[in-house]
């Protein structure tokens, strides 16, 4: 999928089937629908999704759980944006 296809359904069902669990996810919280999108990935292991879930926890304020997860993907937090996080974490999982 690419990132214009993505950006285009993001408006539509999140839950379509050929978006990754990744993509789900922040599908998800562009929509507000926060806690959706923390319970897709909060149980899953691997770096994809302890980015996902570090930039979810930053949104929500919690900078500390945040580090925790930025560390766990191997990362700092990034000083940008939560759009341009948002924006580069779509990219990212599109390619």
């Amino acid at each position: 999928m690419t990132f214009i296809d993505f950006i285009s359904s993001v408006k539509n069902d999140c839950h379509e089937l050929s978006f990754s669990k990744e993509l789900k996810a922040l599908c998800l919280d562009k929509n507000n629908r926060w806690d959706e999108a923390h319970e897709l990935i909060q149980w899953l292991s691997g770096s994809n999704f302890a980015l996902i879930h570090a930039y979810l926890h930053r949104k929500e304020g919690d900078l500390w759980n945040a580090n925790y997860w930025y560390a766990r993907a191997g990362t700092k937090m990034p000083d940008v944006s939560l759009d341009e996080e948002w924006e580069r974490l779509a990219r990212m999982f599109c390619e």
